[in-house]
């Protein structure tokens, strides 16, 4: 589990303090199933005669991050939460996966769970695998909800970019050569390193292939319909890619919530998300 700040809403963690101790949903046993000899953890709640929602938590997160926000739209729907191989109470893929390898997995629970089509709800990285999902099973969704989606690259004019790695690259190169005179060498990888690439731990090697997939092609294949939120304040997946992403995706819709970042969105913004994802499941229903 990733330590950010500890700011309510930016710290992951905070979304396992708030569900254990504040809903009562935690109480709800994990299930299980293996596909493909991959044992996948979820938890099942709502309606089970309503549309099937399946809810696909962002990097470093789990089940428990959606918690606060299924609440008050538990009967609404069949909601399936997960756990991605990796996190959570799933082990780790065997191989480094893509996501397009996460999006094969996850069609494949679809299929042995659910009465399909379904609605997708992705936070960040649960975009990510929400893309491709629609475009390699068209026929597995009827609508997709992106909450702070990730998929594109950020953008940086190239000059800047470049000047801005070679830099970084020289002064930590300059200051490993001190790590046998004392330079403790974790704390230089934490001020170098990203958050998420620093707890990565074994799956590191999944981080860093998914984070350099850029999936505007796979966007502009998307057909079903699908709605973006973004926070105004998120820095993890800034609202520009919100805006390219409605560009891409034919059709597609564009909520901006003030003031939320990255993780408020689905905590203390979840007054302002429900009423999204109420309406969007009542059109598609």
């Amino acid at each position: 589990m990733l330590v950010r700040n500890s700011k309510k809403g930016q710290n992951p963690d905070y979304f396992d303090l708030i569900t254990k101790r504040l809903f009562f949903k935690e109480d709800l046993p994990l299930q299980s199933t293996k596909i493909n000899d991959i044992e996948l953890f979820f938890k099942r709640m709502g309606d089970y005669t309503k549309t099937t929602i399946l809810w696909a938590h962002g990097w470093g997160q789990s089940h428990h991050a959606f918690l606060p926000l299924i609440t008050s739209l538990e009967k609404y729907g069949n909601h399936l939460i997960i756990d991605f191989p990796g996190f959570g109470k799933s082990p780790p893929p065997k191989q480094d996966w893509s996501t397009a390898d996460y999006a094969d997995l996850m069609a494949s629970f679809i299929k042995q769970n659910t009465d399909m089509p379904i609605i997708w709800i992705g936070h960040s990285f649960g975009c990510r695998v929400g893309l491709q999902i629609v475009s390699r099973h068209p026929e597995l969704i009827k609508g997709m909800i992106l909450i702070s989606g990730a998929g594109l690259k950020l953008h940086r004019p190239w000059h800047r970019k470049i000047l801005y790695m070679k830099a970084r690259i020289i002064l930590y190169k300059a200051l490993r050569k001190l790590i046998p005179f004392g330079l403790n060498e974790n704390k230089l990888r934490k001020k170098f390193g990203s958050a998420d690439y620093i707890n990565a731990g074994a799956m590191r090697k999944i981080l860093v292939k998914t984070v350099n997939e850029d999936l505007s092609e796979i966007a502009s294949t998307v057909t079903c319909p699908t709605t973006l939120i973004y926070g105004t304040k998120d820095t993890e997946t800034p609202i520009e890619i919100g805006w390219r992403l409605n560009k891409l995706i034919a059709g597609s819709r564009m909520i901006p919530l003030d003031g939320l970042d990255h993780y408020s969105v689905l905590s203390g913004g979840r007054h302002q998300v429900s009423p999204v994802i109420k309406k969007f499941i009542e059109e598609i229903s």
